[in-house]
């Protein structure tokens, strides 16, 4: 099925009409956003209409999780072996998740420096993680036991 070819001269002459017909004090319109076939318009300007409160929430997150990954080397227990080894990993993987949440929540509002310090925070804690876990598990140089003996 090929189409007629388009008669550029009428299709000018129709966009010269629609702009003689324009306020003389109007701001020219500025480029429309177009939506991808299948999505709601609503969905587009979802993302332009991000508010105050949802911003703040977002940044209390990112800085929330900031304050606890930077807290986790100053853990103020033994974490050699046993049960402190465990209580310690577990609040590191609360501090990953809480990164992870954090980066996601980031993403979602197009918060560009929330988003990047929170995968920072999220780095950092699984480096303090691999340092615990690594020695246990037979790759690291160094060796160290799950449980103490």
């Amino acid at each position: 099925m090929s189409q007629p070819p388009r008669d550029w001269d009428k299709e000018l002459a129709k966009i010269d009409r629609a702009m003689a017909q324009m306020p003389a004090g109007a701001p020219p319109a500025g480029p429309a956003r177009v939506a991808p076939a299948g999505t709601a318009p609503a969905a587009v300007t979802a993302a332009a209409t991000i508010g105050a409160r949802a911003r703040a929430a977002t940044w209390f997150r990112v800085l929330l999780t900031a304050a606890l990954v930077a807290a986790l080397p100053l853990w103020p227990y033994a974490h050699a072996c046993g049960s402190g080894l465990w209580l310690y990993l577990a609040a590191v993987c609360v501090a990953g998740l809480s990164a992870l949440g954090a980066a996601v929540s980031a993403w979602r509002r197009r918060q560009g420096l929330a988003q990047l310090i929170a995968l920072i925070a999220l780095t950092c804690a699984a480096v303090l993680g691999a340092r615990e876990v690594l020695p246990r598990t037979g790759y690291a140089r160094a060796s160290a036991s799950w449980v103490c003996g």
